[in-house]
């Protein structure tokens, strides 16, 4: 049993606690509050305790789009593992089994409070496969998986055109990316249908043939998990959400970059958006109206949303640095923090185990010295499943 007291806490729910405490057991938090003697019953001779010194204590930070894992840092092309370019339609592929769990990019993130990651193929391909929310700390990736898969990874605009047309292939348009996906999701469809049929009636229908990549995309259509749609410019986020609206499927928005030009359609929409990468340059055309003000004019715009690195296009330990820039360039916040705790979880399916201090979640705690929006503030501890992985020396 592990007991934080004497720290502000931050629940990301309905209330925070100023000089409050969190209780944990195992892995899941069983109780926070105001004041200790409420749980006083509860605690046991052996309970270690840990004084929080007037500290903000926080969920741990959850990055709703990453690519962790899948680019090793300062490896080049032996540890590039996040597109399979030699087709444009891969659904069947699968994050977890190309995340390399031991890169020092999963320990950067834990020490500066990210314990949370959503992240699984790049944008080469118009169908890239599927993403895994994972813990970033574990001895293997299956001992730190959340939920797998998350999302389908959809990529529409610039990068499937510029990677095809190298190779003489569709796409080399828009046009060619959307009838891509479309295509797909109908042959998904009709793969179903059949299946269905045969089902009913194995004497009268023969029995389809499997196919690996449909089994994949009816996860999609059956709205297990959502599409996850790569999008910067306003044309391709309105194609992607028409093609979601025709085939009646989930889909996030990711990247959005252009979508404070169209807030009023996104809240027609009412989707849900996924900001960043925010501290790169404009390094290609579809980034020439990137804006830091993005995340504040969406959010007031009543949309929720979240910020990603998109690691390793910023470093998966400036999560928070983005979301505090996004605070400066006026964004609540309160938001700014939901958008990579509560907001970010919610977002990508997994609210039910992180993104708040709440009875029964994963106790994923961080506790900073500050306010973690403020660029001097540290993080102190770090705990993942109730077990303190991380702890800032004093001469650090």
């Amino acid at each position: 049993m592990l007991l934080i007291y004497n720290g502000n806490i931050v629940t990301m729910s309905d209330t925070d606690y100023e000089n409050g405490y969190v209780l944990i057991d195992n892995d899941k938090i069983t109780a926070v509050g105001k004041d200790i003697a409420e749980v006083k019953e509860q605690l046991m001779a052996d309970t270690k305790r840990i004084d929080a010194n007037g500290g903000y204590v926080l969920p741990g930070f959850i990055d709703p789009h990453s690519h962790i894992g899948m680019w090793e840092d300062a490896v080049g092309f032996e540890g590039d593992d996040g597109n399979e370019s030699t087709d444009p339609v891969t659904p069947q592929l699968r994050a977890i089994d190309a995340i390399y769990h031991a890169d020092r990019s999963f320990a950067e993130a834990y020490e500066s409070g990210v314990t949370t990651v959503v992240t699984g193929p790049g944008s080469a391909n118009v169908i890239g496969g599927q993403f895994a929310a994972i813990k970033t700390f574990g001895r293997c990736v299956d001992e730190m998986v959340i939920k797998q898969p998350v999302a389908m990874k959809v990529a529409f605009g610039e990068n499937p055109k510029t990677v095809y047309n190298e190779k003489h292939q569709a796409p080399m348009t828009r046009m060619a990316t959307a009838a891509i996906l479309r295509e797909s999701l109908f042959k998904a469809k009709e793969y179903q249908e059949l299946w269905e049929e045969y089902k009913k009636d194995p004497e009268e229908y023969d029995k389809p043939e499997f196919d690996f990549k449909m089994e994949a995309l009816l996860l999609v259509l059956n709205r297990q998990i959502p599409l996850k749609a790569h999008a910067h410019r306003a044309d391709d986020i309105i194609t992607a959400i028409r093609i979601a609206k025709e085939f009646d499927v989930d889909i996030t928005l990711d990247h959005c970059t252009e979508g404070y030009l169209i807030k009023d359609i996104l809240a027609e929409a009412g989707l849900p958006v996924i900001i960043g990468p925010m501290l790169t340059d404009r390094s290609k055309i579809e980034l020439r109206n990137q804006n830091l003000k993005t995340p504040g004019i969406l959010s007031k715009a009543g949309l929720k949303v979240a910020i990603m690195t998109d690691h390793p296009c910023v470093p998966e330990h400036h999560l928070c640095l983005c979301a505090a820039i996004a605070a400066r360039e006026g964004m609540d916040e309160k938001e700014a923090l939901k958008a990579i705790t509560i907001n970010a979880a919610e977002i990508t399916g997994i609210s039910d185990r992180v993104g708040s201090i709440e009875k029964g979640k994963d106790a994923d705690i961080v506790i900073f010295n500050g306010n973690p929006l403020e660029l001097k503030t540290t993080v102190q501890k770090t705990i993942i499943d109730g077990v303190v992985i991380y702890e800032r020396k004093q001469d650090e």
